[in-house]
């Protein structure tokens, strides 16, 4: 029950390198179109990059998004996508597969008594895709088709305060990204564990706590509610 659970009610995350491989995703879906072997890690860090810039540029529907980002990737790379596979990655987005830990841990979490809660940068029918991965059925879903924005603005977090009547001394934060999560849900009062799985320099941020994975996170709720 949640009484059980002590200070804490609400675990909300991101959805997108936190509990799906979205990485992996993004390699396996644009690998045909390049002759050699893509490097994951270059991939990453240069598609987030060009995908925080579109999104900087105002807000349309993410599926739109995936198609100008992975476009803008492809011709940098110099191998534009064909037309007629402009939709590669969000065509490809419902197959994307959880990390290996993600739906155990969800399982505990839940079994525990904590709610659970998904911010995504992305569309509805995308989500709910994914969220049939996962294993389990969040409490709340907020996507940026809700609110018009995406993260690091702070529409999602606004969002799903209205809707669980919850607020930030009730609430841990979980993702794996500092520019897009972990500074603004810090910035808001959030207490945040930030999955650093490429063991990452934390600058910039102060997450409470880090872990490699969400494999212990179950633990770290319960060690953070036990603080006085």
């Amino acid at each position: 029950m949640i009484g059980a659970v002590g200070a804490t009610e609400w675990i909300t995350f991101d959805c997108y390198g936190t509990l799906i491989d979205w990485e992996g995703g993004i390699v396996e879906a644009l690998q045909p179109f390049i002759p050699t072997p893509l490097d994951r890690a270059r991939i990453a860090r240069d598609y987030i990059t060009i995908e925080a810039a579109v999104e900087r540029e105002g807000y349309r529907p993410y599926r739109e998004v995936l198609m100008e980002a992975s476009g803008r990737l492809m011709t940098a790379l110099g191998y534009p996508l064909p037309p007629e596979h402009a939709d590669a990655l969000p065509r490809s987005l419902p197959r994307w597969r959880p990390f290996p830990e993600v739906p155990g841990a969800l399982r505990r979490l839940q079994e525990t008594g904590y709610r659970l809660a998904i911010l995504s940068n992305v569309d509805r029918d995308l989500i709910a895709a994914s969220i049939l991965q996962l294993g389990i059925r969040p409490d709340l879903v907020v996507t940026a088709e809700d609110c018009r924005s995406y993260k690091p603005a702070p529409g999602h977090w606004q969002r799903f305060e209205q809707l669980s009547g919850s607020r930030p001394p009730k609430t841990v934060h979980v993702a794996a990204s500092l520019y897009h999560d972990i500074v603004p849900a810090g910035s808001l009062g959030y207490r945040t564990v930030f999955i650093n799985r490429h063991a990452e320099p934390v600058a910039g941020a102060s997450p409470t706590r880090t872990l490699p994975d969400l494999a212990r996170l179950p633990e770290t709720l319960a060690e953070l509610d036990s603080l006085p």
